[in-house]
């Protein structure tokens, strides 16, 4: 068997019988799990199940060709990181041209001996697996001689709450997301939550960084600032990031709430998800805050809430609602919802969110996983 530590998985894309077969036993041979698909539909319901390492997919099909399906597939930010091979009888330059400007691979000619098409793929995979080596042993590096983490090791003790956050990294890799707790006083806790987004392995390695820079300027307005209104400090931040050419192209996320030992509750965001709080029944406020950096003078607006004993809140990053289950779907809005309404208000905050979550999942996380879960006591 070759080299089968390799690469796990590859989804082959093809209606021609005869040539799945081929390919089929050749590449079960070399020591790969093989996958297949009679055309670019079916595949794309079929990517979600397998995950696979490697996509293999012929131009000319039925339903959806190789050309569109690789369209498709370049629209979603973790499948557009799998390698794309196309498989073809055509050996037109129009064709492969038109390959290569979707960001594939190689291609492999139909034809090609048995040698031919197993090198090609082990070279691909090895390619892949070297650069993506590369990247997290850098990201890692960088991540472990950092000041200060990004993401605390326990929530603090702050008077009347429980606070709790969940943190887990995509395939252990030190990513975008970043949480903070800064206490202004006896009186007034802010709590923090970002997400530096950017996709491919590459991105990663910056991500981290950035994450650093936007918690330390945070903290720095939070500590020169005499108003503690959420949305004045995230446009502080945005002022900040927004002047910062080396970070003009990163996409960032902001949630920043203020919390009071009476109850109080003040919350604004930035290009966030929505923040959920639970009261009689589970509701949830979006803000209209735009991503940080787009514009020098956004503006962002407070939201307040008034929290009485029992009460719970939620902020999250994008990796809880588009984490996906075998079948491909997203948990979504709704799919927390639920989760949260139905969980046992007696046991721990984040324990059974944690063990639905992983249930729907199958603790095959798409992205980083980071939520805050507070409740006034």
């Amino acid at each position: 068997m070759e080299n089968s530590e390799i690469i796990d998985k590859i989804l082959l894309v093809e209606d021609e019988a005869n040539i799945v077969k081929l390919f089929e036993f050749n590449l079960k041979r070399a020591g790969y799990e093989v996958y297949s698909a009679m055309n670019g539909k079916e595949a794309l319901e079929k990517v979600w199940e397998v995950k696979p390492e490697l996509i293999i997919s012929d131009i000319m099909m039925p339903e959806m060709d190789g050309f569109e399906f690789r369209r498709e597939i370049l629209k979603d930010e973790f499948l557009k990181t799998i390698p794309f091979v196309f498989l073809t009888a055509k050996g037109a330059d129009e064709d492969i041209l038109e390959g290569y400007d979707l960001d594939i691979q190689d291609y492999i000619i139909k034809t090609s001996s048995t040698k031919v098409v197993i090198a090609k793929v082990k070279a691909i995979v090895a390619s892949y697996k070297k650069e993506r080596d590369k990247v997290i042993n850098e990201v890692q590096s960088a991540a472990s001689n950092m000041i200060a983490a990004v993401v605390p090791t326990v929530a603090p003790y702050f008077e009347g709450y429980e606070i709790e956050h969940w943190h887990q990294t995509y395939q252990g890799i030190p990513g975008g997301d970043f949480i903070d707790y800064f206490e202004l006083d006896e009186e007034n806790m802010v709590v923090i939550l970002g997400d530096v987004m950017g996709k491919k392995w590459g991105a990663y390695y910056f991500a981290i960084a950035y994450a650093g820079y936007i918690r330390s300027a945070v903290r720095f307005i939070l500590q020169s600032s005499e108003n503690f209104s959420p949305g004045e400090i995230i446009k502080k931040v945005n002022e900040s990031v927004f002047r910062d050419e080396r970070i003009s192209e990163v996409y960032i996320t902001l949630s920043v709430l203020l919390l009071k030992r009476d109850g109080t509750l003040k919350y604004s965001g930035a290009g966030d998800l929505p923040l959920f709080y639970k009261k009689e029944k589970v509701d949830f406020i979006k803000s209209d805050g735009i991503l940080l950096g787009y514009f020098e003078n956004s503006d962002y607006k407070d939201y307040e809430l008034k929290l009485e004993s029992g009460d719970e809140v939620y902020i999250m990053t994008d990796g809880i609602f588009e984490a996906r289950n075998e079948e491909g779907v997203q948990l979504s809005v709704d799919g927390f919802t639920k989760i949260v309404e139905n969980k046992n208000n007696e046991n721990e905050m984040l324990d059974e969110i944690k063990k639905e979550f992983d249930v729907y999942t199958n603790k095959k996380y798409d992205d980083d996983i980071s939520i805050i879960a507070l409740k006034k006591t």
